[in-house]
């Protein structure tokens, strides 16, 4: 079967093993199909411009900012020759054309007659879109960032290669902290490629042993430039890492997503430098002066505990622990002293009125009047009893036995009569 009896015989009918169509027949369909699209705008960003004047046509790649999908553009030399703006790689532009298929070579691209680059305005309200979108899901809430360690063991650095952000950051990070371990990867800081090659340093980077930040940083420049810092798939990236990263872009008054959902924003990547290592000096010179306050606080707490025990030994039951012993032992002997005198007193008046008192009764008693020539009388009965003193002629009948008691002694004497008084 020749080749147009299958092209004939295939043309209208369902290809099949039996009768498949030619690669011809397939391509033609495929440009028929595509090219009843017509045309349409579509957005992206320029990663590859192939131009000459002397072409006919060039040929630009068009790529998706957010995902791994691109389209080869084709549109007249003379019309990239004409745009007030030349066309260079990282451009976001809007593209007016047709989809084309090329069926000898079986390749499709986009054949365009207007190219228009997207403003500033209109790139600066969307990345205000997306970053309210950020901040309503939460992303850049302030609880969500991770804190920075004090002394990191290793420092990611993500940036350009040969850029001066990162012979800021690592000059300033060694001048703080000599012995700051540094794990570098160089990328694209700008451009269509800029995206996809710093989010697979992160990624390499939060895999490295021993790296405990990671700081991303890139110089100055325009909107367009710092575009690739407020994409949606690098700020997700970076909200994904599990380790803290260091929004290091531009200067102050840049502001790309990128500083609302890192765990920390830094000015300029030497701000990122300060804020990633401390400084040694500082850190000696703070620990000198703990030092140096704990020397004191000590030196005046032992200062204060000496003044404290002279205190206490100037005391006098300290300074002389027997005084007090002294002074009691002097104060008992005066009391035992006064008690002493006291009781001879006492005595000595007791004694003085005894011998008053015995004075008296020895001038009133019976020894007295006896000394005097008096006696007194007893009767000594017969019957046993008692003797008792007769002071009547009656008690003592003729014959009672009488003792009679005289001032040196007594006399027995009987009755020989008694009688009255006269």
């Amino acid at each position: 079967m020749c080749p147009s009896s299958v092209s004939s015989s295939g043309a209208g009918a369902k290809p099949s093993p039996d009768s498949p169509w030619p690669v011809r027949e397939v391509n033609q369909k495929v440009k028929e199909w595509i090219e009843r699209l017509g045309h349409l705008w579509v957005e992206g960003q320029v990663t590859q411009v192939n131009a000459k004047p002397s072409w006919r046509l060039s040929y630009l790649t068009l790529r998706d900012p957010q995902e791994e999908a691109s389209v080869q553009v084709t549109c007249s030399t003379s019309l990239l020759a004409n745009m007030a703006t030349p066309i260079k790689d990282g451009d976001r532009v809007v593209v007016y054309g047709k989809p084309a298929f090329y069926a000898g070579r079986g390749s499709f691209s986009l054949w365009v007659s207007d190219i228009r680059h997207v403003g500033v305005g209109e790139l600066l309200a969307r990345i205000e879109q997306l970053r309210s979108q950020l901040f309503a899901e939460g992303l850049c809430d302030p609880r969500r960032k991770k804190p920075l360690p004090f002394l990191p063991r290793r420092v990611g650095l993500i940036t350009g290669r040969g850029s001066a952000a990162e012979r800021d950051v690592l000059a300033v990070a060694s001048a703080r902290w000599p012995a700051v371990d540094f794990a570098v990867i160089n990328t694209a800081v700008q451009g269509a490629n800029a995206v996809p090659e710093i989010v697979a340093a992160l990624q390499t980077l939060s895999r490295t042993e021993g790296v405990d930040v990671i700081i991303i940083a890139r110089g100055g420049g325009s909107v367009e430039d710092l575009l690739p810092f407020s994409q949606e798939a690098l700020a997700r990236a970076v909200v994904d890492c599990p380790v803290p990263v260091i929004s290091a872009i531009g200067h102050e008054p840049d502001h790309p997503v990128l500083d609302d959902v890192a765990d920390v924003r830094a000015a300029t990547p030497t701000d990122a430098a300060k804020k990633a290592v401390p400084d040694v000096q500082v850190e000696l010179d703070g620990i000198a002066g703990m030092r140096d306050r704990a020397a004191q606080a000590l030196r005046g707490w032992v200062r204060r505990e000496q003044q404290s025990l002279e205190a206490l030994r100037s005391r006098p039951v300290l300074a002389d622990p027997c005084a007090s012993i002294e002074a009691r032992r002097e104060e008992v002997l005066r009391v035992t002293e006064q008690m002493r005198r006291q009781v001879r007193h006492t005595v000595a008046s007791a004694s003085a009125e005894v011998s008053s008192l015995r004075a008296r009764v020895s001038a009133l008693g019976p020894s007295a009047t006896l000394a005097r020539g008096y006696a007194v009388v007893q009767a000594q009965p017969k019957d046993g009893q008692a003797p008792f003193v007769v002071t009547s002629f009656e008690q003592a009948p003729p014959a009672t036995q009488l003792r009679i008691r005289v001032a040196d002694g007594s006399l027995v004497a009987v009755t020989m009569a008694s009688k009255p008084a006269d």
